[in-house]
């Protein structure tokens, strides 16, 4: 996600921090390379023009001298980056006990209907009763799509597969909506907003009156995404933007910068075709994410998404066993690759950038490692998932594990160590990892990463 842009910013940064003096032509050399990668992102020309223009004047100033100069300009450039990405998080404000709509619009390929399902199934993790409401009357198949992720991820669906008026069909559901603390509708789209579509939407916005009114749009139509918005904006109004297909592309970049732009806030991203690919857009996270810093809020965001709230209760109050370490192994699976995963945590997503520091393929490795000790532990005895400490201590039981899960033996120690480290973890009560806990992590990438 935007790879080249955050590895030119902190290429840039890491030139100035380390610059005895900061000239002209180091800034000439920082900026020609900024204007490169932003211009590849798909951010707009003048919005390039404008961080340049700054950062040149900072270095121009004579007034302003060594250390203090680097550290202006390295904020200049993170304030403008934050800036242009619309600052502060922006969140939808919604309350249990109360009934409340969210409408989705957006044109054809927009990836509206999915984003539907993982915006009700985000809701109802977070212990709202959720329903989805299908109203796209006009596109193929579109009521049966909807209904299949409802099933596939047990989600409350409201379809009439017959009805072609999609007024009616919110009158007929209306009174049963009423019993939940949200409702996300699915509308119609278009390949444009032209005038049918948009007394469409008119007209269902008067009648369902919902809480929050949002524009799906996807982040490969780049720069095309502020005309999109803008044009929502003015004939139906929007509260604000979920940008879709964040993973694919480094044109999201221009969709979130033209987003912006508009005024229109985004509130959520999505990165990946699973249940789970969603998350509310943080323009400081994001920043940090593709400067290589990490981002752990999103991190606890997703795992929270994947995991049975009934279980995170167990591993809170500290009973941790070989049981519960399988099962945050499947819920990893549902969070997305490791890749992934490491790029959220902080001191590893700039590991990642660098392929001399990480051996090739050990990201995948890991996946592989995880099969291997999930297979261990279905080898097990109850007895030594409840205390895998006697495992250790007896030969015999780590040679019949190993061979029952068609491994070596070295990968049930591996795994043994694992789960020592995250039992640590959990026994220390901290919501992040210490310093010694990520060197542990690390480590297991290989004698190759240094911290």
């Amino acid at each position: 996600m935007l790879e080249k842009l955050g590895q030119a910013i902190k290429k840039g940064i890491d030139k100035i921090a380390g610059a005895i003096f900061v000239d002209k032509k180091l800034i000439e050399e920082v900026v020609k390379d900024l204007q490169r990668a932003l211009i590849e992102s798909d951010m707009n020309v003048s919005l390039v023009k404008e961080i340049s223009d700054s950062l040149k004047e900072i270095a121009a100033n004579e007034k302003i001298k060594g250390v203090e100069k680097r550290e202006q300009i390295i904020k200049i450039l993170h304030d403008k980056l934050l800036e242009m990405l619309g600052g502060e998080k922006r969140e939808l404000e919604l309350k249990k006990g109360k009934p409340q709509k969210i409408m989705l619009l957006g044109l054809y390929g927009s990836g509206k209907t999915t984003t539907t399902a993982k915006l009700a199934n985000y809701y109802n993790k977070r212990g709202l009763t959720t329903a989805i409401l299908g109203l796209d009357v006009h596109r193929p198949a579109a009521r049966e799509q909807i209904e299949q992720l409802g099933k596939q991820h047990n989600l409350n669906i409201f379809i009439d597969k017959e009805e072609k008026n999609p007024s009616k069909t919110f009158k007929r559901f209306e009174g049963e909506l009423k019993s939940y603390d949200l409702t996300i509708i699915d509308t119609a789209g278009r390949h444009s907003l032209d005038s049918e579509l948009v007394k469409e939407i008119k007209t269902l916005v008067k009648e369902i009156k919902p809480d929050y009114t949002i524009l799906v749009i996807s982040a490969d139509i780049g720069q095309a995404a502020k005309k999109q918005a803008s044009e929502f904006q003015k004939a139906t109004g929007i509260d604000g933007v979920i940008i879709t297909r964040m993973d694919s592309t480094a044109r999201g970049g221009g969709a979130l910068t033209a987003c912006h732009e508009t005024k229109a806030p985004v509130f959520f991203m999505t990165t990946g075709e699973k249940i789970n690919d969603i998350e509310t857009f943080n323009p400081s996270s994001f920043i940090s994410r593709i400067l290589g810093l990490g981002d752990l809020e999103a991190l606890m965001e997703k795992i929270k998404l994947t995991a049975e709230p009934e279980k995170l209760e167990k591993i809170k109050e500290g009973r941790f066993t070989m049981q519960e370490f399988k099962e945050q192994l499947k819920a990893m699976e549902n969070v997305g690759p490791l890749g992934k995963i490491a790029e959220m945590i902080p001191g590893l997503g700039s590991l990642l950038g660098n392929k001399a520091k990480i051996p090739e393929n050990m990201i995948e490795m890991q996946g592989e490692k995880a099969k291997k000790w999930k297979f261990a532990i279905d080898s097990m005895t109850p007895e030594e998932k409840e205390n895998p400490e006697i495992i250790e201590k007896e030969t015999s039981r780590l040679q019949r594990i190993a061979k029952g899960a068609g491994i070596n033996t070295s990968d049930v120690r591996a795994l043994l160590k694992q789960y020592k480290i995250l039992k640590e973890f959990v026994k220390s009560g901290s919501q992040e990892l210490s310093q010694k806990q990520l060197m542990k992590f690390a480590r297991k990438f290989g004698k190759k990463v240094r911290m």
